[in-house]
């Protein structure tokens, strides 16, 4: 019965929004069933996710070349030790405190706080088969067996969705213990809404494996009609707290330091070059540290190169996406493992959305102070209203399911820029934001960007409709490379992506090594092959020809 207690959760729970940082939970403190908090062990769990989500969208969104990963190939960037904190994190940490939560409610009733729990459980284990396939769940967190044997991913993707169903039965209960819920503030109507769109995000991921099932499905939640709308939207939100604790994004950890992840030059191209005119949101994304391009080759090496063989055949940007009209958007190509020179207030940074960082007003003044922007209130985009229409349209296009495809894929755009633009109207750069964007210039940018993705569609060839829904989810999904990595494998799609640098950068990670912390404890644990193993639910053609 007994559980690790993190005695720093007391002053995480004292401000709305928390750090990340799972080190700073470490604690001797153990506690019983008679003195645990069943509010303070859930406020560990939900930071405890917030954590492993951002490292999750971290992993897809290099994959997906949202931003640069800095290997020469897939087998250097991603090995077996890559996911021992999040395994660690997800069994440890996360299941093992659901687990004591369950068991408090025997003793004393909690219903709020375990259909929280059990929610954060589902999405949890469908993590855990997106990135790595069969994982230990029957015998998992057995104190009496070190070495639980992995259950067939369908079948724990089968548990989350009854964790889901679970919830939805523990929040129709009524109770005046409430905990402190990060998310919804104890709103019972967003969490049902919330549950129902993760069972869209369940059967849209097993399309491939259950067609008719998943068509049926989705067709009663459309029929239904709860899923999340404009201001439902679940996310985790961050403060502005420099220490004990630090509460801002992990993304705003470069500002005040320099540095940080290299943006994609391929998604900077898709945001400022490819449709002839900026992403409205691009501004928003993205902080330029400098407004014109770099012309010493000592500062960024790749200027003063001919770009790959492979590159010029396939007319892909190299080393910056605006080499014509030169205006900064400093990043790194897909699978760069160049050093890393002194450029750390000299490259693109993330900005203020979801980053809780600055809006790209054009001073390009250096990010040294940590107070910069919004100060770090940024959050993790989980899901959004917009990728519910993002979602919709891909099932209607390629299920058959009720709805107009473009009709969704323009709505979800739409959705996706207002959000944004009501994030950043909620933060201290709000000012900034709409002395640069008043509201009828954004408007009209938004109107803009819509009617030329709906030319697009109108004039697209049959079998291309699913490349345009697919490229703008993508565009949607900065700060979402969990949805971006399982869209890429579920369509394969948007197509023609930038490829590396080396012409065979090796196998694409279909799914992830085990941790080394599993294989090498667990007797009965054996390591993937490779990086190409798919997970049960994607059944599209195996081998770099579908996906690189």
């Amino acid at each position: 019965m007994k559980r690790k207690l993190y005695s720093l959760i007391v002053a995480f729970s004292l401000i709305f929004a928390t750090s990340c940082d799972l080190d700073l939970l470490d604690s001797p403190n153990v506690v019983t069933a008679n003195t645990a908090n069943p509010t303070l062990i859930l406020n560990n769990v939900q930071l405890s996710y917030a954590g492993m989500f951002n490292t999750l969208s971290t992993f897809g969104m290099q994959v997906t070349r949202v931003v640069s990963q800095p290997n020469v190939n897939y087998a250097n960037a991603y090995f077996a030790q890559t996911f021992n904190g999040t395994w660690n994190t997800s069994y440890a940490s996360i299941l093992n405190d659901i687990k004591f939560i369950e068991e408090l409610n025997e003793v004393n009733p909690t219903p709020r706080h375990v259909a929280i729990a059990k929610v954060i459980k589902a999405m949890v284990l469908m993590n855990l088969v997106d990135y790595l396939g069969d994982v230990p769940l029957s015998e998992a967190l057995d104190p009496n067996n070190f070495n639980p044997k992995v259950d067939p991913a369908a079948n724990v993707y089968q548990a989350a969705f009854a964790e889901l169903q679970a919830a939805k039965a523990l929040f129709a209960i009524s109770t005046a213990n409430l905990p402190q819920d990060f998310f919804y503030n104890n709103n019972v109507a967003r969490w049902q809404k919330a549950i129902n769109t993760l069972e869209l995000r369940y059967h849209l991921n097993r399309r491939l494996v259950d067609e008719a099932g998943s068509r049926t499905a989705i067709n009663a939640l459309i029929s239904g009609g709860n899923l999340i709308a404009p201001g439902d939207d679940f996310v985790f939100k961050y403060g502005t707290n420099l220490t004990n604790p630090d509460s801002r994004s992990p993304r705003y950890s470069q500002y005040g330091q320099g540095g940080g992840a290299y943006q994609g030059t391929w998604y900077m191209f898709h945001l400022t070059e490819a449709k002839g005119f900026d992403d409205p949101r691009v501004r928003y994304y993205m902080y330029r540290q400098r407004k014109v391009n770099p012309t010493d080759p000592d500062e960024l090496r790749c200027i003063g190169e001919i770009a790959p063989g492979h590159y010029l055949a396939g007319g892909f940007p190299f080393c910056l996406p605006n080499m014509i009209d030169g205006r900064g958007y400093w990043g790194r190509d897909h699978l760069n493992n160049e050093g890393i020179p002194p450029d750390g207030f000299a490259r693109t940074v993330f900005g203020l959305y979801p980053a809780g960082g600055r809006f790209d007003e054009d001073s390009a003044l250096p990010i040294n102070s940590p107070t910069m922007g919004a100060g770090g209130a940024g959050v993790q985009p989980i899901m959004l209203a917009a990728y519910v229409d993002f979602m919709l349209a891909e099932a209607a296009e390629t299920l058959g399911t009720t709805g107009d495809a473009k009709a969704l894929t323009l709505s979800g755009i739409r959705k996706h820029m207002d959000y944004v633009r009501s994030y950043a109207l909620s933060t201290a750069e709000a000012g900034v934001v709409t002395s640069f964007f008043p509201n009828a210039q954004w408007n009209t940018l938004v109107d803009n960007y819509v009617n030329y993705v709906s030319n697009e569609w109108d004039g697209a060839p049959t079998g291309r409709k699913m490349n345009l829904i697919a490229r703008e989810y993508w565009l949607s999904l900065f700060g979402n490379g969990v949805e971006s990595y399982n869209l890429y494998r579920r369509t394969g799609q948007p197509d023609g992506m930038q490829p590396a640098l080396t012409v065979d950068p090796g196998l694409f990670p279909r799914s992830f090594l085990y941790p080394n912390d599993f294989v090498v404890t667990n007797r009965f644990a054996t390591q993937k092959p490779d990086l190409g193993q798919r997970v049960f639910w994607d059944t599209n053609p195996a081998g770099n020809g579908w996906v690189n």
